[in-house]
């Protein structure tokens, strides 16, 4: 992973490939439309202060994510100069964002591929803007080229990742801005790891091989891990895992990672769906819509991430995650239309149709985790099309049982730059699951998909416990181009607002 390091060496000194500065668009009424940002002040004098001239001349106008490279002035050691939009100028008094903080690093990181070292001059008035400049540098520097010839070389796509960011402006001794880089340290290599998981090829990341990977980190990091293989499933009658896992010839996994500290007074429980593979089973998904499914075990690959960053950062708050892992496929021995299944929870379900499996291994695991009462349990799927139908494909929809818990995951999701909107769960909707042979189908009314399905996991949620569900079908893996610091392919969805969500209940902020 590419190195960071807080420095207060003078940008003209620092030997680097490249300076990184940024760059805002001004108000109309100004006499030019570009303005340079903090953090770029010894880089503007020695342009004359005629930086922005410069740029606006090259074409810049400080748009976020606009990069703009030009040859650094005399007596600069690096070679170039990187100007990187971060949008419109802050209100009077105001600071930048720490979303656009992240993605004009994460632009300007994934530009400088091939390059050895680059130092970051961007505006950073506290140590959350140090941290937000570099989460989004090492997230914009990740690569998965594992299975390309390059990659034996460490290079991305030719060119290797950029190996080291040094941040100018931060301060190496202060307790606040080192903390401030660990916790994006811990944060980004965990979601990385989340993302490899993601963009892994189904051939190779099967439920064993998933939870060997989470076995290997939990005990790196000191996490109790327990795995329950296809005998401990089928004598624990986990009927919903076993049922979509039955097709398949790589037979499922049910994983919990235990986190505990000494200190902790709440308990998180995390529940992912782990669908290494999604053909839909018996009911085949179409040409043109299976290509992606090896992103259907996202949820988990963030349940995952997030239990091993909490660990990372030492959070007062316990932490439990569980991993329900299957690969849906066709076969004689896969569960059909029309079956009955018999859940962990004693509830009988009617499969109606084979590809809304998701919702089955989320329910055992549900009820599973109810078992301990943890204070909230929160549920990560990509669940739905009909949720990117709603909300498109970059933001996630949240439903709960309790409305200042949807909300509190709301804030804090768009805090750590993840967006999402709360859904409702309308008592309507549950009517269309009733089913003649079972106590509910797997399957209810058409429109309003994807919270039917938020209905159908409530079910199985223990009494009396908070509890939420995350449904990323849209922006846990993008097929468009990359952009600030989202790659193409696994993105790491709602690892960031998980981690957030245990940093804010370890401080007792939830409650």
């Amino acid at each position: 992973m590419t190195a960071l390091t807080l420095s207060t060496a003078a940008a003209s000194g620092l030997r680097a490939d490249a300076i990184v500065v940024g760059v805002a668009k001004g108000a109309a009424s100004k006499s030019g439309v570009l303005v340079v940002a903090p953090g770029a002040e010894a880089v503007d004098k020695a342009y004359d202060g005629k930086l922005a001239a410069v740029l606006e001349t090259l074409g810049a106008s400080g748009g976020e994510g606009e990069v703009t490279k030009l040859p650094a002035p005399s007596g600069f050691k690096a070679p170039v100069v990187l100007a990187v939009g971060l949008g419109p100028v802050p209100e009077k008094d105001e600071s930048y964002d720490a979303e656009a903080l992240r993605r004009a690093a994460g632009a300007a990181a994934r530009t400088l591929a091939g390059a050895k070292k680059a130092a970051f001059a961007l505006p950073v008035g506290d140590p959350g803007d140090a941290g937000a400049i570099a989460e989004g540098a090492l997230l914009g520097a990740y690569s998965f080229d594992a299975y390309k010839e390059s990659a034996q070389e460490g290079k991305k796509n030719g060119k290797a990742p950029l190996g080291e960011i040094a941040l100018l402006g931060a301060k190496p001794r202060d307790k606040a801005y080192k903390a401030a880089v660990e916790r994006a340290l811990a944060v980004t290599e965990e979601l990385n790891r989340a993302r490899d998981l993601v963009n892994t090829p189904p051939n190779d990341l099967t439920p064993e091989a998933f939870a060997a990977v989470a076995s290997a980190a939990a005990k790196e990091h000191g996490i109790k891990v327990q795995v329950l293989d296809e005998k401990a499933l089928a004598k624990g009658g986990y009927g919903g895992i076993l049922g979509v896992g039955a097709g398949s010839e790589a037979p499922p996994r049910l994983v919990k990672l235990s986190y505990t500290s000494s200190k902790a007074d709440k308990h998180l429980a995390f529940v992912g769906k782990g669908i290494t593979y999604d053909s839909g089973g018996i009911s085949l998904k179409p040409a043109g819509h299976n290509e992606t499914m090896k992103c259907d075990m996202a949820g988990a690959a963030a349940v995952f991430a997030a239990v091993v960053a909490s660990a990372r950062l030492g959070l007062d708050v316990n932490v439990t995650g569980w991993l329900a892992l299957a690969e849906n496929m066709p076969s004689g021995s896969a569960t059909r239309p029309g079956d009955v299944l018999r859940m962990y929870s004693g509830k009988t379900v009617e499969v109606l149709n084979t590809d809304a499996e998701g919702r089955l291994v989320l329910a055992d695991a549900i009820a599973k985790a109810s078992e301990e009462t943890p204070d909230a349990i929160v549920d990560v799927a990509t669940l739905t099309g009909a949720m990117m139908l709603a909300l498109g494909n970059r933001t996630f929809g949240i439903m709960a049982n309790d409305d200042a818990f949807r909300t509190s995951i709301h804030e804090v999701a768009e805090e750590v730059g993840e967006p999402s909107w709360p859904m409702p769960l309308p008592a309507d909707l549950r009517k269309g699951m009733d089913s003649a042979t079972a106590d509910i189908a797997n399957m209810g009314e058409r429109m309003g998909g994807g919270l039917v399905a938020g209905l159908f996991l409530q079910e199985f949620v223990g009494e009396g416990i908070t509890w939420a569900h995350l449904d990323i079908a849209g922006p846990a893996f993008n097929e468009a181009g990359p952009s600030g610091y989202t790659p193409k392919g696994g993105t790491g969805s709602a690892v960031r607002t998980l981690v957030r969500l245990a940093e804010r209940t370890a401080a007792g902020d939830l409650g």
